[in-house]
């Protein structure tokens, strides 16, 4: 996706994050202005040496330091004193080397803090963005951005922010004092400053426009590589090592051409402006001698010149690398602006927080996720309270969809969802959500111990309150098998738990909630039958009054619902008990036959 240039806007954003930073930018610089003052200083004390105390010039000293010399026997002390000169420039660069010191501490405090404000405000920004945001989002490319483009905004802020200040003082002041000296040596020392300046904004427009073809690039490559590690068992199980190899490849040689193309930029600048800016001086050396020849010029005025004239030349050198930071910087913050101006997921005003363990109803409910191809046509059923209702359906039925539209992960298109006879988009998202339990069929664990990953929804909770639920998950047998036991580390994502150890610690991890409405989304495929009916067992003991919705395929799961509600393109094609839908004709029927038979001829064999 290109990113549109909107630099005020930009601006606006940023200084938010500046907020508590401005004291230590002024007084970086106020330190930079000390600097470039002392810079400006120690070339004049060179002029004074050569011209007024080694030559028969002109003492050219401010009054009150005139008169300390001449108190103490004018030239010739000096010159029997020449320390003192040499002192003078050290205390000069000694003072220089403390205030440079305080600009970068300063610099660096006031950039690491923007640079935090930015990472938690991007971190909790993400929380806030709606589920569709996360499910279209490539995560490489939002770990990028938080990271290597906040990264190019804190070197900009710690360094090339303050340069600009710098190159500004320094142009403002080398020209005055320049045309103080002489006109006519001033104007040929500028000769080729308005070509290098051109050539500078020249290379920004060219170099931003490359910049933001590489961070795109480097996006694209950490979304590779972030999907492949993710996937790394499938991968291998499927022996695509080579397939992936290739895809990242291709990821990382575009990388790899646009940064040459970046590369090449770069050098074509830094070498032209460098071959204009050693001519120029060559130039102010040439004139100078020349005019030094005919007197119009002292060899000190000469060596202040030479020295000037770098000072002028090189911030206006230096504006080339200023803008190119500045360029990649302002892509970088375009690339986190456009994260940071989605839209938060909202409450209708007037939001509620009503009891959630009421019937449900689902009343002509329709949803697409894209337009005119529609997931659920016209569902229509309710759940009485603390039913178990099991849902069978072929694969994009809308089964998993349904249940999203239940905990407003996504909103109803037409008709309505009602618990306890409220329409759930007068509810409070968060509310709700911490009132339904939802257990995956591949549920994510974190990369921390058992306990933590079964606490994770009540850390405070007790000990016995996590055996409990354990055990009601058929996990606390395995669990206390493994050396470790409850403080064994989970693997990433669960990865060194098995399948069916990864759904039962979910299910724990989900009873420790106090739900008022519990959905299996065929959370128990990786399980066992036996497993299957014990975990069944004890949880019809523990959800006394809790409204149980069971997705799944295997049919000795869901003969012992309520309610039985079958969906067909998106519509509830058959509705009842296990008794009721294995005398009727349809989907559940040929379903049951099949798992029969098949169950007939395992038993035979």
């Amino acid at each position: 996706m290109k990113l549109k240039a909107d630099y005020t806007g930009q601006w606006r954003m940023m200084r938010g994050f500046m907020r508590g930073s401005g004291k230590k930018y002024i007084g970086a610089m106020l330190c930079v202005l000390i600097t470039v003052t002392i810079g400006f200083v120690t070339p004049l004390v060179l002029e004074l040496t050569i011209d007024g105390v080694i030559g028969n010039g002109e003492l050219k000293l401010p009054a009150f330091l005139l008169n300390w010399v001449n108190a103490r026997g004018g030239r010739d002390f000096l010159v029997k004193h020449l320390w003192i000169m040499a002192l003078a420039m050290f205390a000069l660069n000694l003072v220089g080397g403390v205030f440079n010191y305080l600009r970068g501490k300063w610099m660096a405090e006031a950039s690491e803090s923007i640079a935090l404000n930015m990472r938690e405000g991007l971190y909790h920004h993400l929380q806030t963005l709606d589920y569709d945001y996360h499910v279209k989002a490539e995560t490489g490319d939002l770990i990028q951005r938080c990271t290597s483009d906040v990264e190019t905004i804190r070197r900009f802020l710690s360094s090339q922010i303050v340069e600009i200040f710098r190159a500004v003082i320094m142009v403002a002041a080398a020209l005055v004092i320049l045309f103080n000296k002489n006109v006519k040596l001033t104007w040929l020392s500028m000769i080729l400053v308005p070509v290098l300046f051109l050539f500078s904004m020249l290379f920004f427009r060219l170099v931003t426009r490359w910049f933001r073809e590489s961070d795109e690039a480097e996006g694209k490559m950490s979304a590779v590589l972030q999907e492949n590690l993710t996937g790394v068992r499938v991968v291998r199980a499927f022996a695509r090592q080579k397939y992936e190899e290739d895809k990242f490849d291709k990821a990382a040689l575009d990388l790899r051409n646009k940064s040459f193309k970046l590369t090449d930029l770069l050098a074509v600048y830094w070498s032209s402006s460098d071959l204009m800016s050693m001519t120029q001086t060559g130039i102010t050396l040439l004139f100078g001698a020349y005019f030094a020849a005919k007197g119009e010029i002292t060899l000190g005025e000469m060596t202040v010149f030479t020295s000037y004239i770098s000072m002028l030349l090189w911030p206006i050198r230096q504006l080339g690398r200023i803008l190119s930071d500045l360029g990649k910087s302002l892509v970088s913050f375009g690339r986190i602006r456009e994260i940071l101006t989605q839209k938060s997921e909202t409450d209708d005003e007037g939001a509620i927080c009503p009891p959630i363990n009421g019937d449900i109803e689902f009343d002509h409910v329709g949803f697409e996720y894209e337009e005119k191809n529609p997931v659920l046509k016209d569902v229509t059923f309710t759940v009485k309270k603390g039913q178990t209702v099991a849902i069978l359906g072929a694969t994009g039925s809308g089964k998993s969809t349904l249940m999203h539209l239940l905990q407003r992960l996504y909103d109803v298109k037409r008709g309505q969802i009602r618990i306890g006879g409220v329409d759930i988009k007068k509810i409070q998202k968060k509310y709700l959500r911490s009132r339904v339990g939802l257990i995956l069929q591949e549920p994510f664990l974190y990369s921390r111990t058992v306990r933590d990953n079964v606490r994770i929804a009540r850390p405070e909770a007790a000990e016995e309150e996590v055996f409990a639920a354990t055990n009601v998950a058929q996990a606390h047998g395995f669990i206390t098998e493994f050396e470790n036991g409850y403080d064994t580390m989970v693997g990433e994502r669960g990865v060194t738990l098995s399948g069916g150890q990864k759904q039962r610690v979910a299910i724990a991890r989900t009873l420790m909630k106090e739900s008022d409405i519990l959905i299996f989304d065929d959370s128990l495929s990786a399980v066992d039958v036996e497993t299957d009916a014990a975990i069944r067992d004890a949880l019809k003991s523990r959800r006394a009054g809790v409204t149980t919705f069971i997705i799944s395929h295997r049919l000795t799961t869901l003969a012992e619902a309520d309610v039985i509600v079958v969906l067909e393109d998106g519509r509830v094609a058959q509705m009842g008990t296990h008794a009721q839908l294995i005398g009727q004709d349809g989907l559940y029927k040929r379903i049951y036959t099949i798992q029969t038979a098949l169950e007939d001829e395992l038993a035979a064999v």
